[in-house]
């Protein structure tokens, strides 16, 4: 956050305490703003995360297309929305996570909602991150980036909007590449599997040395935007966004990726003050689609005759909503429905004669149909704000793989939050929810071996997972800076979990999990604001999965945080330095692939300078020290490079990284 925000937020605070009043907040949630203009090191919006929430931790896959874990969930427990759409991955080894299909470049900002307290989307079941993209505006204008770093990264990017009062229209177009980044030790991503591998059986997955070398990715990625404002009370709004990968390198995985393309069309229809009973109506189209195949091309193991998993995916889904005033509440209802189809299969290449042969399927055309009732309702009485919602579910998953029933899913979920101003400075807040998740094609269905059913990984008879969680914190403002403590408990009834009991498969288990988050932003003079963030969480299996007696849950990382200082030295010009540190991860499930990460901590480096108003130079370099440390553990959900009596892969971080952006307004 720039100096100018904290201290209109100051300001805003010292204003209201004539009236004993804190502007109430329903749903504690972390807003991450300007994410096209203050995340520029990369387009990866799953590493903007990491740096701006402590309870989001990344898992790195490769340089680019990373995953993440909020306080210990990830995969489809939490719920990716750009726009109000779900876009879900085609790789069921998370290749292509749903943060992936959407660049930095082109986002406004992310709101992260750690919780249940969501119940107009499907499968919000521990949080929720909301992507918002950038607006059309009447006035003409827009924005050149360019970005440079080292191993020959290389970001450039462009933005137009504009239009009349009645139509406004924006289009914005980016282009990312990089060579392998190298780790501390100075290896890149091919010399990491290499050195990994030296005396194993997981030789056979180095990289052919005519492509040791290559980048290790290419991307490219553009919006377009529309808006129609029909009358003053009616308004049509239309998206597409187009992503392409190409060639991106996962070197602990057995396969990379040949491309990755995705495309989300959107479509919005919002009408205000229709009537009494209308106070705001909106109905939402949408359709998403991702085409992913992951090869051994690259490989030793591919030199002769390479295998390529093609998957592709596609989401539709409808919504409408009506928000109705009822004195000084407003109550929203609304009906959603979604489908997702998944499809994937097997192939061999032989390098001589370039002939493909199709082997088996992977994911056997895997349909997930949603329809659902919700309801919310918020109140303001006082000095406190409370909201409530539910949501009734019904889920139909089904496949064409052989002898195999359609699921069906029934379930209810709910919340209550509020938020209550103990004085003109202080809040607390805290709620209670329950939601659910259905398993997904790769958890019921998917197959991995030949012959058919050799390697079985999922699980056809699994429930859905029902969260129970109960949230409780405090935030002060006051005139020199704003601090949020909260702690959360999540009760987990048959949790999907992932065991690798001889071949490895998904179970049910319950489990719980619980922890605690600080933040905070003190500014001691005019010219300097301090920040500080921390996480921490512990999970524990309540029940174990079938052989199995560890009660550590998997991914829950150890305590991680950041402190940093910024120095404005005139107007909005600043230096930034910052440490981000984790302590030892030692609490982990060994059955399963986990293994103790060691304790770090590194030091990044930030100046950001305005020229004549309209051009932003920012240059840096993170990982000071180039420190050699891996912040994502190998937990054998996700297929790493690990044969039977190896260790697991770990991918280490990026080294020292050098970077400078410059950002052209007009």
């Amino acid at each position: 956050m720039k100096k100018a925000v904290l201290l209109s937020l100051t300001a805003a605070v010292m204003l209201q305490a004539a009236d004993a009043t804190l502007d109430p907040i329903t749903i504690d949630e972390t807003k991450i703003s300007d994410v096209d203009t203050e995340k520029i090191k990369s387009g990866d919006v799953a590493e903007a995360l990491a740096e701006a929430v402590p309870g989001i931790t990344l898992i790195r896959r490769s340089g680019i297309a990373n995953d993440i874990i909020l306080r210990g969930q990830k995969r489809d427990n939490i719920n990716v929305l750009v726009d109000a759409t779900k876009t879900c991955g085609a790789c069921p080894n998370r290749m292509d996570p749903p943060t992936s299909h959407i660049m930095t470049t082109v986002i406004n900002d992310i709101t992260v909602l750690e919780g249940p307290y969501d119940v107009e989307n499907f499968g919000t079941l521990s949080g929720e991150v909301a992507v918002t993209t950038k607006d059309p505006t009447k006035a003409f204008g827009g924005d050149i980036n360019l970005n440079y770093g080292s191993w020959q990264h290389e970001q450039a990017g462009a933005t137009v909007t504009g239009g009349t009062d009645k139509v406004q229209f924006l289009i914005t177009g980016t282009f990312e590449q990089s060579h392998q980044y190298k780790d501390g030790d100075g290896n890149t991503l091919a010399q990491q599997l290499y050195n990994d591998s030296i005396g194993k059986t997981s030789a056979v997955y180095r990289y052919q040395s005519r492509y040791s070398d290559m980048k290790a990715y290419e991307k490219k990625a553009m919006m377009a935007k529309a808006n129609v404002n029909i009358t003053d009370d009616q308004q049509l709004k239309l998206s597409y966004i187009l992503n392409r990968s190409d060639n991106v390198l996962y070197a602990n995985t057995g396969m990379d990726a040949i491309y990755d393309n995705s495309d989300i069309y959107n479509a919005e229809y919002l009408l205000k003050n229709l009537s009494a009973y209308s106070k705001a109506l909106s109905l939402q189209a949408y359709y998403s689609t991702v085409d992913h195949p992951m090869s051994t091309q690259y490989r030793d193991i591919g030199a002769s005759t390479y295998k390529t998993n093609h998957l592709k995916t596609h989401m539709k889904g409808a919504k409408i909503k009506n928000t109705i005033p009822l004195g000084t509440a407003d109550l929203t209802l609304g009906l959603d429905a979604s489908e997702r189809q998944w499809n994937g299969s097997y192939s061999a290449t032989n390098v001589a004669t370039g002939m493909t042969t199709y082997l088996y399927p992977s994911i056997n055309h895997a349909k997930t149909k949603n329809s659902a009732l919700f309801g919310e309702a918020v109140q303001t009485l006082g000095k406190a704000e409370v909201k409530v919602g539910a949501r009734y579910d019904h889920t139909t998953v089904q496949s064409n793989v052989a002898n195999t029933p359609t699921n069906t899913y029934n379930a209810l979920g709910a919340y209550l939050f509020t938020s209550y101003a103990t004085s003109a400075t202080t809040r607390v807040f805290g709620g209670f929810g329950t939601s659910t998740r259905v398993p997904d094609g790769r958890e019921l269905y998917f197959v991995k071996s030949t012959p058919v059913g050799a390697l079985t990984i999922g699980n056809p008879n699994l429930k859905q997972t029902r969260n129970y969680e109960a949230d409780l914190g405090v935030e002060q403002q006051n005139g020199i800076g704003t601090y949020k403590a909260k702690v959360f408990y999540s009760k987990l009834k048959n949790y999907i979990y992932y065991a690798q009991i001889g071949a490895g498969t998904f179970q049910n288990i319950d489990a719980h999990i619980y922890g605690a988050e600080f933040t905070g932003k003190y500014y001691p003079t005019d010219t300097f604001l301090l920040e500080a963030g921390a996480a921490c969480q512990r999970g524990i299996k309540d029940t174990q999965p079938t052989g199995q007696t560890n009660t550590n849950l998997a991914d829950i990382p150890p305590l991680r945080g950041n402190v940093a200082t910024n120095y404005y030295y005139t107007g909005d010009n600043y230096v930034r330095a910052e440490m981000q540190a984790s302590a030892r991860w030692d609490n982990i499930d060994s059955e399963n692939g986990e293994q103790v990460l060691p304790a770090y901590a590194v030091f990044n480096l930030k100046a950001v300078h305005t020229f004549i108003r309209t051009m932003e130079l920012t240059v840096g370099v993170n990982n000071v020290a180039n420190t050699t440390y891996a912040v994502s553990n190998t937990y054998k959900d996700l297929s790493l490079v690990s044969p039977t009596g190896d260790d697991v892969m770990l991918l280490n971080e990026p080294g020292r990284y050098f970077y400078a952006n410059l950002n052209y307004k007009f």
